[in-house]
């Protein structure tokens, strides 16, 4: 027995001769060629009729590979867990260093980001500054020669204000559109089109815009599938396509206008950088000058263009980026110098039928009110109010006028007759027209209402369907769209 065993297996032997308890030890015993080895002693009380003990079974099993094994385990475990907490500290050195770097990264991605975002908005207000001064300058002028020819008597030559100032004001319109469409902020009126017939349909103005020196030539799918988008934004955008590929090609050339159906598997959404699906193509190609890649990176920035100044606003392809964008599509440019330029644009598909427009009659052939009706025009600026309200007037209709939401819903519960409600979407006093709407219509279940919003205040009907009885008008409209609209929603009754 080893020297330092002896007192432990003394007293476990003198423990089971006074108990009689088993014995179960682990001890290092010295083996007949003189070395140590750990054995596992079990013990077993032998008793007689009497139960006293007569002698002890003795066993002794050789463990000493186990035990060493054992112990080289534990020791193994116990680097290991110290060379874990070692690279452990390594790592949180590391890491710690590496969020130093990261957020320092951030901090300087965020300086680039801001002077980017100066850098865009001085030309967004530069160019914007000296288009809308342009556009309001005609629009002052006229009304100032319309006052001075009023004060005058002279009645017989205002037509040539009159068209100037609201030419002017299309132009404004059209511009803001196109800012609102880069912003994705624009209220699309979608349908489900044809792209082929809207496309079949403007080739004579194409070809009058382009010029003799440029030919026209078209490749239409013969089975193109229907796409869901605003008609006169998709209109307005191959336009724009095919006056930039005019601009590229002052010497002449070739224009072509292309559809086709895509379906979009996932690996090549990955690489295209689109998402799956099935898509209608729109493409426009040219073989004029091209892009160099600086210009192709800054194609679809706002009021970025390489055209001389007084030639072109910077918004034609950015106003295409928002509208595709906004209408779950996406845009794609092709081009290289000397070698032409191809803008592609894909829209979702849409299964169903073509819808029809339908043209909207002018404010003099407009039906009037054929008995005593009413409508509440709420909105906060007069301006808008006293126009609506005389559009009422002219109709035949009774108009009373709110300047908020609070007093528009007084006047909605008070039990007079209201046949239908104008609101804007936006209104001061901490109530909303969508708020107002649903609140009138909690008392009065069956009205009719009528939303008028620009693209800040659409944010209010976001995500929100409109209900049954409930229809949207964008600002800017015309007087004439506004007293059709209206007419068509009191004739449902």
């Amino acid at each position: 027995m080893h020297p330092e065993d002896r007192d432990e297996l003394t007293r476990a032997l003198e423990d089971g001769l006074n108990v009689g308890s088993r014995y179960r030890q682990e001890h290092r015993i010295r083996r007949y060629d003189g070395a140590f080895r750990w054995f596992l002693l079990r013990g077993e009380p032998v008793r007689d009729q009497a139960g006293r003990i007569v002698e002890w079974f003795v066993a002794a099993t050789d463990i000493n590979d186990q035990k060493c094994a054992a112990e080289a385990l534990q020791e193994s475990n116990r680097l290991l867990e110290s060379r874990v907490i070692e690279r452990t500290s390594e790592l949180s050195d590391a890491l710690q260093a590496l969020q130093a770097e990261t957020a320092n990264r951030a901090r300087v991605e965020e300086v680039l980001r801001q002077a980017q975002k100066m850098e865009a908005v001085g030309q967004l207000t530069g160019g914007l500054a000296h288009d809308f001064n342009n556009i309001l300058t005609g629009i002052q002028g006229s009304l100032e020669l319309l006052r001075l020819r009023l004060s005058q008597g002279r009645v017989n030559d205002l037509d040539r204000y009159i068209n100037t100032a609201s030419a002017a004001a299309d132009r404004a319109t059209a511009l803001t559109q196109r800012l609102l469409a880069f912003a994705r902020q624009q209220t699309l009126d979608a349908k489900a089109i044809g792209a082929n017939d809207r496309i079949s349909g403007m080739e004579d103005l194409i070809r009058r815009t382009i010029g003799p020196s440029i030919t026209l030539k078209t490749a239409l799918a013969s089975d193109l599938w229907l796409s869901f988008c605003d008609p006169n934004q998709l209109e307005n955008a191959i336009v724009n396509l095919c006056i930039n590929a005019r601009d590229a090609m002052p010497g002449g050339g070739t224009l072509i206008i292309e559809t086709a159906n895509q379906t979009i598997n996932k690996r090549a959404a990955r690489e295209q950088r689109i998402s799956a699906g099935s898509y209608v193509l729109i493409a426009v190609s040219d073989t004029g000058a091209g892009m160099t890649p600086e210009v192709k990176g800054r194609a679809f920035d706002p009021f970025f263009t390489t055209k001389p100044l007084g030639q072109g606003t910077g918004l034609g392809l950015s106003m295409i980026y928002g509208f595709v964008q906004q209408s779950g599509g996406e845009v794609r440019i092709e081009s290289e110098v000397r070698h032409g330029t191809k803008v592609s644009i894909y829209l979702p598909r849409r299964v169903g039928v073509p819808e029809v427009d339908t043209p909207s009659p002018g404010l003099d052939n407009a039906p009037h009110a054929e008995r005593c009706q009413s409508v509440l025009v709420i909105d906060d600026e007069p301006s808008v109010r006293m126009l609506i309200a005389e559009v009422l007037r002219e109709l035949g209709y009774d108009a009373i006028e709110a300047i908020d939401g609070p007093s528009g819903l007084a006047i909605l519960l008070s039990g007079a007759r209201i046949d239908l409600l104008i609101s804007d979407v936006a209104l001061p006093n901490g109530m909303n027209g969508r708020q107002v709407a649903e609140a009138a219509r909690q008392v009065l279940p069956g009205l009719k209402v009528l939303f008028i919003t620009g693209y800040a205040e659409n944010a209010a009907l976001r995500g929100v369907q409109l209900e049954l009885g409930m229809q949207l008008m964008v600002k800017p409209f015309t007087m004439e769209a506004l007293g059709s609209r209206i007419n068509a929603m009191i004739g449902d009754d």
